[in-house]
């Protein structure tokens, strides 16, 4: 599939917006398909094997989110892009959760419809050079050494060896301590900005009102404290990468100044009227979806965009349990020198142990399990000194009211957004009760993040204390 030719299946009841999408398509050189309803779509799917699928999410008979499981069925690798009202925002959400490649709120702006159009082709070609590639399995991959030999991380490497030769900004999504910074760096080292820093920053731990010093430096005298001239982030890193770590904490208005830097490749430093320019490549890590944080409005729309040219998904290591024994010969290895001890290898039985447990903190934990084993052990790991300990993860028992629904007349579509509404307010409260009002709290055990918890409290009017 080439770019110029590649084609788009439209999926829509409306004749009127097949019309307007199929001429936004063939405005940008590619080939419009269109279809009015999901039966035809799947056949279509089979006859032209396009390239994007376009849907609307309402349609009589079959809905989108219907469809957008069928065909992932039939082809794994077809992103779709759903289209829904604004108002369903929540169904925007589900779509990239069911596999959803991006989404479109209507009524749309035809530049957006472009750009998701334009990102949805580009990532499918690079996932497409990237399935090529890995059939050259490259077990002298350096990344392959420090994260293990499964064909999981065999597609890993191949992906980060193809977007690490262009420039283009990376998304790395992944669990707590999966390896996001491991394949970040890897992408630094295999680009020709190699010889240049990498800079790791934790976004979470810079307050915004410290976010320009930190990023774009300070002139001496600047503001009380700044006691002499700072660099930043963005000039120590020119010419390199910047790692932004857990980019999902940094805070919102921090967000704007990042973006206007990104996009025009130059800072002002605090105190200083001199605008410098800066070359420096941009990777973005996290444990969240940013995605479906811009559906909720926690994440800026606009930064996504402008960061995510290319995403990349860190697996758990519960997913490639195939790396648990070269990661433990690996940690074994490196816990020796440490320690100066010769335990030269781990029992079944307490390698089978290793192979069965979730890992729910990753290699990360996997390599402290190690390193605790090796303190312990003499020549021989057993079961003993594993020591494993099994996390007890407390959450809300949600014992939802019973409700008593009796249609008026309404639309189906009305009647669920009620009910949900009803739903998500009483988990929060009962989120909120069980850590005693503690917002912060309530919004780790409900994987939301602060604003979100703060935000629907306003919306749906809780009181803490009366409710």
């Amino acid at each position: 599939m080439t770019e110029l030719k590649a084609k788009v299946l439209i999926v829509d009841d409306e004749p009127g917006i097949c019309r307007l999408l199929s001429t936004l398509v063939a405005r940008q050189g590619f080939i419009p398909l269109t279809a009015a309803s999901a039966e035809d779509a799947l056949k279509k799917i089979h006859s032209d094997d396009p390239d994007l699928l376009l849907t609307d999410n309402m349609m009589p008979e079959m809905s989108g989110m219907d469809l957008l499981k069928r065909v992932k069925a039939i082809s794994s690798d077809l992103p779709v892009v759903m289209i829904t009202a604004y108002a369903d925002i929540p169904g925007a959400v589900q779509a990239i959760k069911s596999g959803a490649q991006d989404y479109l709120a209507k009524p749309f702006e035809h530049n957006e419809v472009v750009r998701v159009i334009l990102r949805a082709l580009r990532g499918r070609q690079l996932a497409q050079k990237a399935s090529i590639l890995s059939r050259d399995s490259r077990l002298d991959s350096p990344l392959r050494k420090l994260m293990g030999p499964s064909e999981v991380i065999n597609r890993l490497a191949t992906e980060i060896s193809l977007v690490a030769q262009s420039n283009f900004s990376v998304i790395i999504f992944g669990e707590t301590g999966s390896g996001k910074e491991l394949a970040a760096r890897a992408i630094h080292e295999e680009s020709v900005r190699s010889s240049k820093c990498f800079i790791p920053v934790d976004c979470g731990a810079i307050p915004e009102n410290l976010f320009e010093s930190e990023f774009f430096g300070c002139q001496k005298g600047a503001f009380t404290g700044a006691t002499e001239n700072k660099s930043g982030l963005f000039r120590t890193a020119h010419g390199g990468t910047l790692l932004l770590d857990e980019v999902s904490n940094m805070p919102f208005g921090s967000q704007a100044k990042l973006l206007r830097a990104l996009q025009e490749k130059c800072i002002c430093p605090l105190g200083s009227t001199k605008v410098v320019n800066v070359d420096v490549r941009v990777i973005a890590a996290t444990n969240q979806n940013l995605r479906e944080l811009t559906a909720s409005g926690s994440f800026r729309e606009d930064l996504y965009f402008r960061l995510s040219e290319y995403v990349i998904h860190v697996p758990p290591l519960r997913d490639r349990i195939d790396d648990i024994p070269h990661l433990t010969r690996l940690f074994l290895e490196s816990t020796n020198k440490e320690l100066g001890k010769n335990v030269r290898k781990i029992s079944e039985k307490a390698m089978q142990v290793l192979l069965d447990h979730d890992w729910p903190g990753n290699v990360r934990e996997l390599r402290t399990v190690i390193r605790r084993a090796v303190l312990l052990a003499d020549e021989t790991i057993r079961k003993k000194e594993l020591k494993i300990q099994k996390m007890r993860t407390s959450k809300p028992k949600v014992a939802l009211k019973s409700h008593n629904v009796q249609w008026n007349g309404e639309s189906l579509r009305d009647v669920v957004r009620e009910c949900t509404i009803d739903v998500e307010r009483e988990i929060l409260v009962q989120a909120l009760h069980q850590t005693h009002g503690n917002k912060a709290a309530a919004a780790r055990l409900l994987k939301v993040d602060y604003k979100t918890i703060l935000s629907k409290l306003k919306e749906y009017r809780i009181d803490l204390n009366g409710e």
